[in-house]
């Protein structure tokens, strides 16, 4: 009788390792998943930040230009009067 009982625990034993091990594997499995998504979110954000201080940037330098051009302009056509 002990036997039977010390075989029929350790077949139980082993199952519920096999199992355990099993959802382990797919715990991680689903985490890298996740890992993956939020690197994709974290770089999405990344490029919409550089792309409006890009953007932000040219903007400044086109103005600047602009007016520097405007003020050579203005030098030059009070010179010609």
């Amino acid at each position: 009788m002990k036997s039977i009982l010390n075989s029929a625990l350790r077949t139980t034993a082993a199952t519920l390792l096999a199992v355990g091990a099993g959802l382990s594997a797919y715990a991680q499995e689903s985490g890298a998943k996740e890992d993956i998504k939020d690197a994709g979110r974290a770089t999405k954000r990344a490029v919409k930040k550089t792309g409006s201080a890009t953007k932000k940037a040219a903007k400044k330098a086109t103005n600047a230009t602009a007016k520097t051009v405007e003020k050579g302009a203005e030098k030059v056509k009070e010179k010609t009067q």
